[in-house]
């Protein structure tokens, strides 16, 4: 089996042991890249206690963006059936290959924060007769175990971003591409996806819009002393790898500027280093807002944000020329 290692990101972190099994050594800023894994949502629907910013693609869609990417065989299992859910696992991992689950983190014993959260990712590397041996972000312990039965708890909740007991391995074809063929057409995709989102609350729209309503979260908010706070550590601490996953998709730019040595990569790469200051600044105003029940930080944050949605606009027009 692969050495256990905890990462920053939930789904990045699986995505890495199963590929240093496959004999592939990426860092994690390239696979979060390479998936084109960089969004933002601003989400406050009907029912929500409050607001929801994120930060990255929908649960997955990380995973099958960078295994088309790799050309490697991503093979999904899904099922309503327990027994075969397990099976499902077992089977891999008794043939000496570690399985992705997609999971409510709520479930696990080991897990730092008790909430629902169904788009959690982990690696599972073996199991005895009471528990499962898992690989989380460092954040979470790294190499963990937990009870298989609160492990078959969490596979099996249903709610907001869960699967039907999903689990997944992958698997190489022959040799990798060249990665300097694959980020070009990588942060292209993100580009777009950013640059023309189909709905107002993606994308740079969405920071737009969060620029607009931040402003008043102290009003939307029936316990701001709590919810506010919160908001900024999901922003920081949530496997978001700091600054709402700008940190590291400004490592990734990085990469690839020293891969391709292209001017327009390193304008990119200066501009998403700015971004990440800003959004760490936005959830520590967030954070101020919310323990002094003043508005004054809120409308920094909104300000803050504006700028924001400027820069990482302009960062992806960069990106997006590199595809012409």
């Amino acid at each position: 089996m692969t050495q256990p290692r905890g990462g920053k990101h939930c789904e990045t972190t699986a995505l890495g042991v199963l590929l240093r099994h496959e004999g592939v050594e990426l860092s994690e800023p390239m696979l979060f890249g390479l998936g084109a894994g960089l969004s933002f949502i601003y989400w406050d629907a009907k029912g929500m206690d409050f607001p929801f910013l994120g930060g990255r693609v929908k649960p997955f869609e990380l995973t099958r963006a960078l295994a088309a990417r790799l050309g490697l065989d991503l093979d999904v299992r899904e099922t309503g059936s327990a027994r075969r859910a397990w099976q499902n696992v077992a089977g891999a991992l008794d043939a000496g290959r570690p399985v992705g689950l997609q999971l409510d983190s709520y479930h696990l014993e080991y897990f730092t924060s008790r909430t629902h959260f169904g788009g959690h990712v982990v690696a599972m590397e073996g199991y005895d007769t009471e528990n499962a041996r898992l690989v989380d972000t460092a954040q979470q312990g790294g190499a963990v175990t937990t009870s298989l039965a609160s492990l078959a708890a969490a596979r099996a909740e249903r709610g907001p971003m869960t699967a039907r007991n999903r689990s997944f391995t992958l698997a190489r074809r022959g040799e990798l591409p060249d990665p300097r063929t694959l980020v070009v057409p990588a942060m292209a995709a993100c580009a777009a996806a950013f640059l023309h989102p189909p709905i107002a609350n993606l994308g740079h729209r969405g920071i737009a819009r969060a620029a607009a309503a931040v402003p008043g979260w102290l009003a939307r908010a029936e316990r701001p002393d709590r919810q506010l706070p919160q908001a900024a550590r999901l922003m920081e601490l949530a496997g978001t790898g700091g600054a709402l996953f700008r940190n590291l998709y400004r490592d990734f730019l990085g990469e690839c500027a020293d891969l391709l040595g292209d001017p327009r990569v390193r304008t990119a790469r200066d501009r998403y280093a700015e971004a990440a200051a800003g959004w760490t600044e936005v959830a520590r105003l967030v954070a101020a807002a919310g323990e002094s029940v003043d508005r004054a930080p809120l409308e920094r944050a909104g300000r803050l944000l504006e700028e924001l949605a400027r820069t990482e606009r302009g960062a992806m027009e960069e990106l997006a020329r590199l595809a012409e």
